[in-house]
């Protein structure tokens, strides 16, 4: 009996793309050289291949292969190594970047290097309202609410891609609600496809990059349905999303045949556990090298249409100490294809930045030290990409790093030209050990980690240090004494699998941006003589009696000859004198505002000047001015 789908609903109006990068590791070699493309290519990290080309895989090489066997089995593979992935993350950083720029609320979340969600509701929401139902193959998608142009033509009537199910050709066309109660969903998401193609175009055409899409009305369901036709291409999932009585929904159809351990969010331990209680014993592991693989298939069909399957049963299986407490509801929600986290805003620094490495066998003290000490150099390296701006100086661009490291006034000047935006508060060292070997000589697999966290010091900051110097110190002062020691407080006997390095805690420093805390002092005040320059009133000091005369002349030159009163000083030119014995407003307002009424000769004669003060006054005031100086004498 099947069991009933608890809480919200598959649909709740959201519409939800996927892209997921095609052959990113490998891709990224290619766009740096375009020959690549046509012959087997693949990426190496330690001794495995990490990923490689069409062609390579079309010759029979695939993902985490060992090296000497992709070798044997295709010679003329070409191998490069990529263990140092800055050229990744700058590339990834790149792509989500154009991406960004497409979204209205920010809805933009980088998954690992090479996948995106992008939630278009509000997108798909505005051009649905300006839909003209009786001419849909001739609609315009608008992707700028401010300019009508900025857009592309498309055909809402149709889809665009592949489409699960295939057979579904009366629901593509309609505009009618869906047979279940999912109301307009075919109409957004046939508008969902036509956008993602149009992202999908742009990012090939601008970045170099091929994806493979997912469209759907959350995470869970968007990125599966993506991986369903790959490469190069994209996928809708169709309605009915929720049972009805025509039949069981396409999300069930959809999601039942992937084994437990495909679904997303669903963690190796709990993958297991279900798989246990399905086959009534444990689970074999693969004695491959990929972590987490199993022997055991076990389908989501399996598992959700087992006897007493429910939220009930899997809150008694999967709760432990340390498990989060929504899990079992969480657990059985991705089950039956509900999914109600959303996708994360953008934001302009990375959460954490972490460097890490695997080994085969880490257990001598120096290894580990040279081994810190080159994560801790990527560590900070990328916190200077990722976590500095230029300080409104286009010099301030220039690469961070010498080559040669050395400290030079040039290197000096244009560090003090950048400025940190944020800045991570702690340090995280994280290692896996490896358990001791069983009495019959095999090893408890676990990926298991243990960490140790200290503030982070604040001499990591100084941008004007070259990094390796910085690296060192924070080996020795920090990690080794604080966090390693602590970790593995014996000097030997310990082998570790994995060594992690991680700043997190980002704190977003003072700016004028959205995402800073408060405003940039410092950089208000550095800005404020470019900003007030036009406004600068010079302060220039001048003789009284040079001041005077000059006025004067002025003054007597215009009534003389009767030419045009403007040419007199107005308040601000005798301000700028920076003297007390310049013209006051109230004696001269009328002479200094006269451009600003009729200049004629009736003016002008109506005018009289006090020979004491060079003043110029109208007539009518001169009466009561020589009793101000009656007064005075």
């Amino acid at each position: 009996m099947q069991n009933a789908l608890p809480g919200p609903r598959r649909y709740d109006g959201r519409i939800i793309i996927h892209f997921d990068y095609d052959c990113f590791y490998a891709a990224v070699f290619e766009k740096e050289n375009p020959s690549l493309k046509a012959l087997p290519f693949a990426v190496q990290q330690k001794q495995i291949i990490v990923t490689c080309n069409y062609e390579a895989r079309r010759r029979g090489l695939y993902k985490l292969q060992l090296v000497h066997e992709a070798r044997k089995h295709c010679p003329e593979v070409i191998i490069k190594l990529g263990e140092d992935l800055t050229r990744f993350r700058d590339a990834s950083k790149e792509n989500y970047n154009f991406l960004q720029g497409y979204t209205w609320s920010n809805k933009v979340e980088r998954l690992g290097f090479d996948e995106v969600f992008m939630d278009m509701t509000d997108i798909i929401d505005y051009n649905v309202e300006l839909l003209n139902f009786h001419h849909l193959p001739t609609s315009y998608f608008h992707l700028d609410r401010s300019d009508p142009t900025i857009g592309f033509s498309y055909d809402a009537s149709s889809v665009v891609g592949e489409t699960y199910p295939k057979d579904c050709a009366d629901l593509l066309a309609s505009s009618q609600p869906a047979p279940d109660d999912s109301g307009d969903l075919p109409l957004r998401l046939r508008l969902g496809s036509h956008l993602a193609r149009y992202l999908r175009h742009e990012l090939e055409q601008r970045g170099g990059y091929s994806a493979t899409v997912g469209i759907s009305t959350n995470k869970v369901l968007s990125k599966l349905i993506g991986n369903v036709n790959k490469p190069k291409r994209q996928t809708t999932l169709m309605p009915p999303y929720n049972s009805n009585i025509h039949g069981e929904s396409n999300v069930n159809a959809f999601i039942d045949a992937h084994d437990i351990g495909k679904i997303p969010n669903i963690g190796f331990k709990t993958a297991q556990k279900l798989r246990a209680h399905v086959l009534g014993r444990s689970p074999g592991f693969d004695t491959g090298l990929v972590y987490g693989g199993t022997t055991e298939k076990v389908s989501v069909k399996d598992i959700r249409l087992f006897n007493g399957m429910g939220p009930t049963l899997l809150r008694r299986m999967l709760q432990s100490p340390g498990a989060p407490r929504d899990l079992p509801e969480k657990a059985w929600g991705l089950l039956n294809g509900v999914d109600d986290t959303e996708v994360a805003k953008g934001k302009g620094v990375p959460q954490q930045i972490s460097m890490e490495d695997s080994y085969i066998r880490l257990d001598e003290m120096s290894e580990v030290v040279r081994e810190l000490q080159m994560l801790s150099v990527s560590l900070i390296k990328r916190m200077r990409l990722d976590l500095t701006a230029d300080n409104d100086d286009p010099d301030a661009n220039d690469p961070l790093e010498d080559t040669n490291n050395v400290q030079t006034a040039a290197r000096f000047e244009r560090m003090s030209k950048r400025k940190w935006i944020a800045l991570p508060s702690s340090l995280r060292l994280s290692t896996r050990p490896r358990p001791p070997l069983n009495p019959d000589g095999t090893r408890t697999r676990t990926f298991a980690r243990i960490s140790k966290s200290h503030p982070m010091p604040s001499f990591v900051f100084n941008l004007a240090i070259p990094v390796d110097i910085l690296a060192r110190r924070l080996v020795e002062e920090i990690i080794m004494p604080q966090l390693f020691r602590k970790l593995h407080p014996e000097k030997s006997g310990w082998n570790l699998s994995l060594v992690n390095v991680c700043a997190t805690g980002m704190a977003m420093r003072a700016s004028d941006g959205k995402e800073g805390v408060g405003r940039d002092i410092k950089g208000m005040f550095q800005k404020q003589d470019h900003l007030l320059s036009e406004w600068k009133v010079e302060d220039v000091d001048r003789p009284p009696s040079q001041e005077r005369n000059e006025i004067a002349e002025t003054i007597g030159h215009v009534v003389g000859a009767k030419q045009d009163l403007s040419l007199i000083p107005r308040p601000q030119q005798a301000t700028e004198l920076g003297s007390e014995d310049g013209l006051g407003v109230s004696q001269c307002s009328n002479v200094i505002f006269a451009d600003d009424w009729d200049n004629g000769d009736e003016m002008q004669d109506a005018s009289e000047v006090c020979k004491s003060f060079t003043a110029v006054m109208p007539a009518f005031a001169m009466v009561a001015h020589k009793r101000f100086h009656d007064m005075i004498d």
